[in-house]
């Protein structure tokens, strides 16, 4: 198979038991049933950035396209964890996300502005404003840091760190210009400079940076700043975050993609077998993917709707068999009388 020229690229996102990949022309998601095949979705979904062209300006874009992964993560994380095997009646509505969402960036707020800064204002009089400022910093990593390092250990949470993994190393064989198998796959690192998670910690260093220069303010002063600053501290990272494309071998880049890099190895884990079949189907099925022809696709997989009216079938089976049941029942219970 040639190298891979194509302009495009590709990514995705950890799922629970499975595996979301996106390109320009759609996306498609896997994950992995209770029975052991491979369930899949596919969809047209365009980034808002693509129908106004204001959105697609240095430092709003970068506003923007966190505002859609938001979105997209919960509603891709919901339809997994059906397929999963959670109850129809425990999918999130639209609203659910909303609120979800909102939820997350109050934690957000909470604990990576308001509670450093609170702790910080206590070194102020011992270390000065820029001390304060340093301190701050490395307490919102730590705290980030801490977060991770105590998720990792929930084996549900470890699993999605499994399928991140499996997704990085997919889309690295891809660009690497590697057929799409199992064992090509699993050769490859699970780290790649696209991730969500460098992203973040470009934030954090941004935060670091920018908030430096904010004036002796109060506890109260600063996190008002630092929280109506936060789209400008979101968009300067997202345009650093972006330099390893078109900049990939200036040295000066690497050293500020380097921290993010390196976190991976906590929010990834070596995938198996079973994983890595998962986040090829997610990749070969997103629609206008230039691999699909050239690689074959994962076993036992079947597509979203032939799993529901599979299910449908065998729900109404299983009615009938029930009215028989109770049919047979009265009919005796008659009988007796």
């Amino acid at each position: 198979m040639p190298k891979n020229n194509q302009p495009e690229y590709f990514g995705g996102q950890a799922l629970i038991e499975g595996v979301m990949m996106q390109g320009t022309q759609g996306y498609a998601m896997a994950s992995r049933t209770p029975d052991g095949r491979i369930v899949y979705k596919t969809g047209k979904r365009k980034s808002i950035k693509s129908r106004h062209k204001l959105l697609t300006l240095p430092l709003i874009r970068g506003v923007v396209s966190f505002a859609e992964s938001m979105y997209v993560g919960f509603s891709s994380l919901t339809w997994s964890a059906f397929q999963a095997g959670e109850e129809e009646e425990d999918k999130l509505t639209w609203q659910d996300m909303v609120l979800a969402i909102g939820m997350a960036l109050v934690l957000t707020a909470v604990f990576f502005v308001i509670l450093p800064v609170f702790l910080a204002s206590f070194t102020l009089d011992y270390l000065g404003p820029f001390g304060r400022s340093l301190i701050e910093g490395l307490i919102r990593v730590a705290l980030f840091l801490g977060y991770v390092v105590a998720i990792r250990q929930i084996p549900d949470v470890a699993r999605v760190f499994e399928y991140h993994g499996a997704e990085h190393k997919t889309i690295n064989a891809w660009e690497a210009g590697l057929p799409l198998t199992v064992e090509n796959i699993q050769k490859q690192s699970r780290i790649n400079c696209r991730c969500g998670t460098s992203f973040i910690v470009m934030s954090l260093i941004m935060m670091v940076l920018i908030f430096t220069f904010v004036g002796n303010t109060s506890v109260i002063g600063r996190i008002i700043t630092k929280l109506v600053a936060m789209p400008v501290v979101m968009g300067v990272a997202y345009e650093v975050f972006r330099l390893p494309l078109k900049y990939p071998d200036n040295p000066i880049v690497k050293i500020l993609i380097a921290p993010g890099l390196q976190l991976q190895r906590l929010t990834t884990k070596e995938p198996d077998a079973r994983e890595i079949e998962v986040a090829m189907a997610a990749l070969l099925k997103v629609p206008a993917f230039p691999g699909a022809a050239d690689n074959e696709l994962p076993p036992k997989m079947i597509d979203e709707l032939t799993l529901q009216a599979e299910q449908a079938a065998k729900n109404k089976a299983k009615d009938n068999l029930n009215n028989n049941v109770n049919n047979e029942n009265t009919i005796l219970t008659t009988e007796g009388i």
